[in-house]
């Protein structure tokens, strides 16, 4: 099928799917990067390895697999059942969709709503195979349904994330540093030595295990407590700048406008607009 535009917008290119396959337990499967997407939802338990992480997920997980690194996935104990879809588009435009859903590759989701999910790709193949004038148009709509119904399901369980690395314990724990104590002077060279990493390896691994840099985590740490205390507080902006850990109020004031689209001022005084309305 080759790659059709509609106003200025990519039409996503489905290359092939497969609904309700199932492969026997000893089945083993590699994935040459192709440079075209998988989007694959396992129905039964499964295990992955993708950029040297081994993934090992429950039934109903969701991945989307990036094109441009090899994969290898197999059964677990058990017939592999999955459904799956191979898909490219325009690389900047499709990122910019993919970023704009907040959706991560290579990284397992567990589908709040696996049947409709399930529903979805079965309704792309139905339309895949069809030979309807607006054949084009429908599988681009139901791709991108199909995307942002992924985007709903986010929500990652406890047990695929810990699989996922073998150093996610050390990671989370920084990670709920962070949380706790946004103020503090985080840099990438104390956290990696932290988890006792190079500075290198240590944001590729924690960029992999949660979707974020280790510095964005700082940065919405750091942003949060200052909304709260612009809520909660008569603190002027620049003790609260200094509260949240920044030296300097110039640097927390285009920090928090970027972040949050308003200055900390124009931020406090929505609050007290909405306050005084309710």
């Amino acid at each position: 099928m080759a790659i059709y535009r509609r106003r200025g917008v990519i039409m996503m290119n489905i290359r092939c799917l497969g609904c309700n396959s199932v492969y026997d337990s000893s089945s083993v499967f590699r994935r040459a990067a192709t440079g075209e997407n998988m989007l694959m939802l396992t129905r039964s338990r499964c295990r992955f390895s993708v950029k040297g992480l081994v993934m090992k997920v429950p039934a109903d997980t969701l991945i989307i697999f990036d094109g441009k690194y090899p994969v290898e996935y197999a059964a677990e104990g058990c017939p592999l059942v999955c459904d799956w879809i191979c898909f490219e588009g325009e690389k900047e435009q499709e990122q910019e969709f993919i970023d704009s859903l907040e959706l991560t590759y290579n990284r397992p989701i567990c589908s709040a709503d696996a049947e409709m999910i399930s529903d979805l790709i079965r309704n792309i193949g139905d339309e895949f195979y069809s030979l309807g004038s607006r054949r084009v148009k429908t599988l681009d709509s139901l791709m991108r349904t199909l995307l942002v119904k992924a985007g709903d399901s986010k929500g990652v369980s406890e047990e695929t994330e810990k699989s996922s690395s073998p150093h996610y314990d050390t990671l989370a724990e920084i990670r709920k540093k962070i949380n706790r104590s946004p103020e503090m002077k985080w840099n990438v060279d104390t956290m990696a030595a932290g988890a006792k990493m190079s500075r290198s390896y240590f944001q590729h691994l924690y960029h992999d295990t949660f979707g974020v840099s280790c510095i964005a985590d700082v940065i919405n740490g750091k942003i949060e407590k200052a909304k709260k205390l612009l809520c909660e507080t008569d603190s002027t902006v620049s003790h609260i700048a200094v509260m949240c850990g920044y030296d300097n109020e110039e640097h927390f004031m285009r920090q928090f406008k970027k972040t949050v689209g308003v200055t900390p001022t124009a931020f406090r005084k929505q609050l007290l607009n909405a306050k005084e309305s309710a």
